[in-house]
């Protein structure tokens, strides 16, 4: 199994899509328990749903799953959100608190699936972040994510449909995290927030520095607007998907129509 696939496009948008892989190598599988193998933290049907929205994207995706290692995660262990519940960088519960292992793995396991994983998934991204930035003078990472809607571990009540994270403005250009938010909170179907519960991860964090032509976007999409149940089996629903995509689609174009604006503002200032 090809732990990262890479789909080069022409616009200076990069889909990263770090959760929605469900690969795990088989001495992985047989450490899970049995709660563990049903992979229920996946991010269902990203790839699905993003597939087509905004075809010059390029997209970075991680084919294994984040039980093996979660490429969305500071490599050092560092925890994104002190003092709040959430997993780390290769969990040892899932997002109900619930343990995942027969045998929790070893330190050197975890090492070896640092370098073989999540550096892979990182090399790859950010050689695409530098492939799109020499073309366009920019790139933007939009971080695709989704999450069931309840999970009393996380976050109380129901997650908004739309989760926009930009790390408290600090992973993008103003004008680009308005476009995105003026979207969402337009929309009539969608529930939205800006900064809530889920701010960025790691690879809106590490990747998102506009000074230096790179931004980053995280979007956390509550399951319910896509799927036809959020639990097993997890089956997307075209309908639910149609309406969304279109949403998804608007968003991705106006960031498109952003940054290739930027660009020309900046040549013509120079």
């Amino acid at each position: 199994m090809i732990p990262v696939t890479v789909q080069q496009g022409t616009s200076p948008i990069i889909l990263g899509q770090p959760h929605c892989g469900t690969y795990l190598p088989d001495d992985i599988f047989g450490q899970l328990n049995e709660n563990g193998r049903q992979l229920l933290d996946t991010d269902w049907h990203v790839d699905q749903l993003y597939d087509g929205v905004f075809k010059p994207a390029s997209i970075v995706r991680a084919n294994f799953h984040r039980y093996v290692i979660d490429a969305n995660r500071d490599p050092s262990g560092q925890s994104l959100y002190p003092g709040q519940n959430t997993t780390g960088l290769v969990p040892i519960i899932d997002f109900e608190n619930k343990p995942i292992w027969r045998v929790d793995p070893t330190h050197e396991q975890i090492e070896k699936r640092r370098a073989q994983f999540h550096a892979a998934y990182h090399d790859a991204l950010a050689k695409e972040v530098d492939r799109v930035k020499a073309i366009h003078g920019i790139a933007v990472v939009y971080d695709c994510h989704s999450i069931r809607s309840a999970l009393p571990f996380l976050f109380d009540g129901v997650l908004p449909d739309l989760n926009i994270g930009t790390n408290n403005g600090t992973t993008c250009s103003a004008a680009l995290e308005r476009a995105v938010d003026q979207i969402c909170a337009a929309s009539e179907q969608f529930s939205s927030v800006l900064n809530g519960r889920f701010k960025g991860g790691w690879t809106t964090r590490h990747y998102g520095n506009p000074k230096s032509g790179v931004h980053a976007i995280q979007m956390e999409i509550a399951q319910s607007c896509y799927l036809s149940s959020e639990a097993p089996p997890f089956e997307f629903d075209p309908t639910k998907a149609t309406r969304l995509r279109a949403i998804l689609e608007k968003i991705l174009r106006q960031i498109d129509e952003i940054a290739r604006h930027t660009v020309l503002e900046e040549t013509a200032n120079d």
